[in-house]
């Protein structure tokens, strides 16, 4: 079977056929580098890893580019509030975006352009949008795209004009002929920092959000990519303005596949700052291994949503406990795979049906369970071999075994709450499976008339 991906765009499952037989082209949306990465950031990283890592075993060269908004409102804000730098604070960002990534297994993508390395590109693109009449400037200096000038905007996110038009929010006073319009160029305010402007033919400026992309995936793989991706929460209005933008200045489609992972929530509500239940990848590494980390996220199909709890990332560790213990207990004979091999063949089934990574990981604990009944190194091998197309089991086993996992008393009390939580909503099954994770790492809870206890056991 060939492999199918789910096209965002047609709402349908369609085989992939890159554009270059045997090259596969992909984009990826990467992080504004202000602050620190989150778990949505490491959820979309780590996804867009296993697509490009399964690209690579299925025979397909990859050229894969991520990229770094390294000029944007927040960072200038952050800048200024850090009385440092625009270029100080990004390389710091990305340097700690780097070290998460590299914790949690993640290749670096073949090119991770900034968009500042980028200007010329951005400015030529929206000069060639102004020549079509797609774009304007506006009486303040911005320049925006025309949005009821390109036929077809709203494909990707399904979303009408006249949908649009009665939820918006932008005031026409904001220098632009329709609220729909969105902008291509900042004019430079006076109270801006100087490395928060360019030259332009358009007055001093910057560029916005959505010609960045545009500017980056064109320059670097060319008008049509075979895949472009990011969070689902870049479908609308960011992955929808990239194809105006691109469509509109080269007549030809932006890219063949679109993919969108899905959302993180914490505890079954959307993770937001605003809510408080906001995480950082620094944060989980602090409680839990990377490798757990990152099997917690594999484990979940790419376009689900990711239900974070601590409660999850305890069953993911046992889970992958089983998975080691089963490599621990046979040394595995290195191998390259037969994909004829029965448990070979229902793993690549599983990751070409638009990278089905719950059936793959299947796949794996009943191999695993074959090792354990077995003792065969060359099956020990596969299972290894399997794994590392998911970015998993290549470190020592003693070494993951013996490291278990950080719990402290607030994650303990955390736990407490979410099981009495579900005891009230007479979710019972959920309320044991928080004691038995609990007491799988030697914490036991004790019940009594003023509340819930706990202490270590061995």
């Amino acid at each position: 079977m060939s492999l199918r991906i789910y096209n965002t765009l047609s709402r349908a499952l369609e085989p992939l056929m890159p554009l270059e037989p045997g090259h596969v082209r992909m984009y990826v949306c990467g992080m504004t580098v202000y602050d620190l990465c989150h778990l949505g950031h490491a959820r979309a990283m780590v996804a867009f890893d296993v697509v490009q890592r399964w690209l690579k075993a299925s025979g397909l060269r990859v050229t894969y580019v991520r990229n770094v908004t390294d000029i944007d409102d927040k960072i200038i804000k952050r800048a200024l509030e850090n009385h440092e730098s625009i270029r100080a604070l990004t390389d710091r960002m990305v340097e700690a975006l780097h070290q998460d990534a590299d914790a949690l297994g993640i290749e670096r993508p073949t090119y991770e352009p900034r968009a500042t390395e980028f200007v010329p590109q951005m400015v030529n693109l929206i000069e060639r949008l102004t020549h079509k009449g797609l774009a304007y400037q506006s009486a303040n200096g911005d320049v925006n795209f025309a949005v009821r000038k390109f036929p077809g905007y709203g494909k990707l996110s399904g979303k009408s004009l006249d949908e649009l038009r009665a939820g918006e929010r932008v005031a026409v006073s904001d220098g632009k002929d329709d609220p729909l319009d969105f902008v291509l160029w900042k004019t430079a305010k006076p109270t801006e920092p100087e490395d928060a402007k360019w030259d332009s033919v358009y007055g001093q400026g910057r560029p916005g959000w959505h010609i960045e992309c545009s500017a980056m995936c064109g320059q670097i793989l060319g008008q049509t990519v075979d895949i472009h991706g990011g969070g689902a929460d870049l479908q609308f209005p960011h992955h929808e303005n990239e194809i105006a933008q691109s469509e509109g200045a080269s007549g030809k489609p932006l890219a063949s596949l679109w993919m969108h992972n899905g959302f993180v929530t914490r505890d079954n509500e959307k993770m937001s700052k605003s809510l408080g239940n906001f995480f950082t990848i620094r944060d989980i590494l602090a409680r839990f291994d990377a490798e757990t980390t990152r099997f917690f996220i594999v484990r979940a199909h790419y376009r689900s949503a990711l239900n974070h709890s601590d409660v999850h990332l305890l069953d993911a560790h046992n889970s992958l406990k089983r998975l080691y213990t089963a490599l621990d207990l046979v040394r595995p004979a290195p191998i390259s795979i037969d994909w004829s091999e029965p448990f070979a063949a229902r793993f690549k089934e599983a990751m070409d049906e638009d990278f089905g990574t719950p059936e793959a990981v299947a796949v794996l604990f009943d191999l695993a369970s074959e090792v354990n009944k077995t003792h065969s190194p060359e099956l020990a091998g596969l299972l290894k071999a399997l794994g590392g197309c998911l970015g998993l089991l290549q470190n020592d086993p003693k070494v993951f075994l013996q490291a278990g996992v950080t719990i402290d008393e607030a994650m303990i009390a955390s736990l407490i709450a979410q099981r009495a939580a579900a005891k009230t909503a007479k979710d019972f099954a959920a309320a044991d499976r928080i004691r038995q994770q609990l007491l799988s790492q030697g914490i036991a809870l004790k019940d009594s008339a003023s509340g819930t206890s706990w202490e270590a056991v061995a």
